[in-house]
């Protein structure tokens, strides 16, 4: 046990921590400090337990010295980290919610020669890289082939695996319904300001309140608009009901789910209850509605491995063969056409990639088995046996 050092222990997903007491105390903080907003201090018979969600994370920013890690190694870090998705068969990326320090090593990756992923890089709202691409005039689609800018991010709800996400009812079993980290003016205002800038957006809502919330910003923004559709985005769209589902096709908005999270992370939807899982990760109502989702893992939180993501969309079942939301299983065909096309359309490049068509980017995977004709309950075991970035090997078994 550490006492004479503050000490922080966040989630990997980034909406919840764990905090010593010598942090709190540091941060002038104590059992009868209220919540902030936006933010929860978890207590127990009245007494700070010591675990904090989203904006109750920001006070530690300030507390005691933090780790720095320098640029070098930063790229070093950006290229290992797109080699080993180029070995599970990715050939382009999203980095959904990047900083200064991110775009700088992307950059630094790139003039090395050294990225062996494609980038889309969504800069963090309220990051200093999005100020700075503003001010210089930069915008969505800046870049090239290999790094190209894409949606500003921004978060309004907590996590879907986390248990933070902002619903109309509660978790199983509690009267917590999640928590909101914008308002309704923030959204707004988010949005204005990404329009206004050339900015295309992409908003975090994982709860079917906040999914409204965005979606009312892109419709009252939409109603005027003149020329064609920005695709708006919304990152992670888990819960969902008809009238939602009808406004997203209805603003051509993208939404990226989830794909590996119905498998990897069966232990959560515990709290969330069978009922409320048949409109969460909704793949298949997606696709029914003629919305193209688009691809997502969301790692660090989920795993990126595509094959994985493929048997998730297709089984629904978890790692102990329990399955939630059978009805919102995919095809093998469809699964693979949001992870190629349908993610291609969300970045604007549908035009050169997404598809295996004379003209567009030579990007491919071998596999060792057909997903189409391999046992469904095993085909994040299929090995990948070599990746193709134009034309070139980026990864050989």
């Amino acid at each position: 046990v550490v006492t004479d050092l503050p000490v922080m222990v966040r989630h990997r997903g980034g909406h919840t921590a764990v905090v010593n007491s010598k942090a709190f105390d540091m941060a002038g903080l104590s059992d009868t400090t209220p919540d902030p907003e936006g933010g929860r201090y978890f207590r127990e018979d009245g007494r700070l337990t010591g675990k904090v969600a989203e904006h109750a994370m920001d006070v530690f920013e300030n507390v005691g010295s933090w780790p720095s890690v320098d640029r070098n190694t930063r790229q070093r870090g950006a290229s290992l980290m797109l080699r080993q998705m180029a070995a599970s068969g990715l050939t382009s990326t999203t980095d959904a919610g990047g900083d200064m320090e991110g775009w700088i090593a992307y950059m630094d990756a790139l003039d090395a020669g050294d990225l062996a992923t494609r980038v889309s890089f969504m800069p963090l709202g309220e990051d200093p890289v999005y100020a700075a691409m503003k001010n210089t005039g930069m915008r969505s689609g800046f870049g090239n082939a290999m790094l190209r800018i894409g949606a500003v991010k921004y978060g309004a709800d907590g996590s879907a695996s986390e248990r933070t996400m902002r619903m109309s009812t509660p978790f199983e079993g509690t009267d917590d319904y999640g928590i909101l980290t914008m308002s309704q003016e923030d959204i707004d205002a988010a949005v204005d300001d990404a329009v206004r800038s050339g900015f295309r957006i992409g908003i975090h809502a994982n709860g079917d309140v906040t999914i409204d919330m965005v979606l009312r910003a892109y419709e009252r923004v939409l109603a005027d608009w003149d020329g064609e559709n920005p695709r708006f985005r919304i990152e992670h769209c888990s819960l969902v009901n008809d009238d939602l589902l009808k406004r997203i096709k209805a603003t051509g908005t993208i939404p990226t789910p989830f794909y590996t999270y119905a498998h990897y992370h069966g232990n959560k939807w515990v709290d969330y209850g069978p009922e409320k899982m048949r409109s969460m990760f909704a793949h298949r109502s997606f696709l029914d509605y003629g919305i193209p989702v688009a691809p997502a893992s969301d790692f660090t939180p989920g795993p990126y491995e595509p094959m994985m993501a493929l048997q998730s969309m297709v089984t629904r079942k978890d790692m102990q063969g329990r399955t939630w939301g059978d009805n919102q299983r995919i095809s093998v065909r469809e699964a693979l056409e949001v992870c190629t096309l349908n993610g291609a359309y969300a970045s604007f490049e549908e035009h050169e990639k997404g598809s295996l068509t004379p003209g567009k980017l030579a990007d491919f995977v071998m596999l060792e088995k057909d997903p189409d004709t391999a046992d469904p309950e095993s085909i994040k075991d299929i090995k990948v046996i070599a990746t193709y970035m134009d034309g070139k090997a980026t990864y050989e078994a």
